[in-house]
């Protein structure tokens, strides 16, 4: 059964000029910020007009911050329909989207935030925290469960060595995974016509995987081959970068929102901004609505282990390894929280990923650098994924058709971080 999300125009509420006024601002605002951070503008599809405009005649930082602050004091007093949800979502949405951009501008002129404080002002949120104690309890249970001789980070290195999708194969596994992926959405979202996405491989990226979404329904999805790729990952990087993950998420938006309501601020996403937290949360959680229970282990099993080449007897050894070392996914927050706090040096950042999350020196390197580039953009994955999976198994009430119905209503709506809870 197809899950419909009802809001679609036609009748049955008022567009408000003054605020369609404040979100064009807002697009323009954006366009001109993405002339000093080229990471700001993840995705753009509106006027081509407005982008050349933002390049022929760039505005100053201290121009953009203020023009903000002053977008937020008229959102104040904008006109909403009376007990319009949507609508009143879509002020807090814009309120805090702006209230995102004045921090990110104040962190380009060179002012530092904690890394609480960066998160709170950039994703509206702020991660809980984890003494190491936690982590070296999840250590201890790795170390009995792991075989071998050698330290443990070492046993789980040649442990995961054995369930690497060899190069040659990675392509036809993942995109048998990301058909699954979208065979099973497509059951209960309601995919808008024609979407459909390229997959690249790449090299040299500070992450594994990335979704460029262009309009009109379409993504291109690049997955980095620097270093090898399990087989656990196949399918996480096929639901978050396509069904019912990024992919299906901007597509909803620009159907519903953009294409349905006119609301053009959607046509802009803005990196370093709490949309990102509901993005890689919903990407995240996505793999649990899209595969629950024990559905991605039997279809790793019966599909994609034959596929890699891999001994389809031990997945679901390796599954539950897995659980394990997802207990671990917080102690990148406390790396991060540390370094960017100035309390570590990046060697020390480095050490600690390789000590909290046994990942071994090149990639715990690379993580460094991801730090170092996006910051406390780290948050949105695991909080992230946290905060989607309250918001919608307290709608869905064990209930799989709910579960499908909740989250393609966050992935239709403005929403925000500091509403999921």
């Amino acid at each position: 059964m197809l899950v419909v999300v009802l809001l679609a125009a036609g009748g049955g509420f008022a567009q408000s000029t003054n605020m369609n006024a404040i979100a064009e601002s807002y697009v323009k605002l954006v366009l001109a910020l993405g002339n000093f951070d080229a990471d700001y503008v993840d995705a753009y599809y509106g006027p081509t007009t407005w982008q050349a405009a933002s390049k022929a005649a760039p505005l100053p930082l201290a121009q953009i911050r203020t023009r903000a602050h002053t977008l937020r004091q008229e959102l104040a007093s904008a006109d909403t329909p009376a007990n319009a949800e949507l609508e009143n979502l879509r002020r807090q949405y814009l309120d805090k989207q702006l209230g995102a951009m004045e921090a990110r501008v104040e962190m380009l002129e060179g002012r530092k935030f904690s890394f609480d404080e960066e998160s709170r002002r950039l994703y509206d949120a702020t991660a809980p925290f984890n003494p190491e104690e936690h982590f070296r309890e999840v250590l201890a249970q790795l170390d009995r469960t792991l075989p071998g001789k050698g330290t443990l980070a070492e046993r789980w290195e040649a442990y995961r060595r054995r369930f690497f999708v060899p190069r040659d194969k990675l392509d036809v596994v993942f995109r048998t995974a990301i058909a699954e992926c979208r065979r099973r959405t497509a059951l209960h979202i309601a995919l808008p016509p024609g979407e459909s996405f390229t997959v690249e491989y790449v090299k040299g990226t500070p992450w594994g995987a990335y979704n460029w979404y262009k309009g009109n329904f379409q993504s291109v999805i690049q997955v980095n081959t620097d270093l090898p790729i399990t087989i656990d990952r196949i399918i996480d990087l096929a639901c978050h970068e396509g069904y019912p993950g990024h992919h299906v998420y901007n597509s909803l938006l620009e159907k519903h929102l953009v294409r349905d309501r006119g609301w053009v601020e959607f046509s802009v996403y803005a990196l370093y901004s709490p949309q990102s937290l509901i993005a890689e949360g919903s990407g995240n959680y996505g793999i649990k609505v899209a595969f629950p229970g024990d559905e991605k282990l039997a279809f790793e099993r019966a599909v994609l282990f034959p596929l890699a080449g891999l001994d389809s007897a031990r997945a679901a050894e390796f599954e539950r390894v897995g659980r394990l070392m997802k207990q671990l996914g917080y102690a990148a927050n406390e790396a991060a929280r540390r370094y960017l706090n100035g309390e570590i040096a990046a060697a020390t950042a480095a050490a600690w990923l390789t000590r909290y999350t046994l990942a071994e020196p090149a990639q715990a390197a690379k993580h460094v650098r991801f730090i170092d580039r996006y910051r406390s953009y780290v948050i949105n994955y695991n909080l992230g994924e946290d905060l989607v999976e309250h918001y919608v198994e307290a709608r869905a009430d064990g209930d799989a058709r709910r579960r499908w119905d909740a989250f393609a209503e966050l992935n239709s709506s403005p929403r925000l971080p500091s509403t999921l809870k």
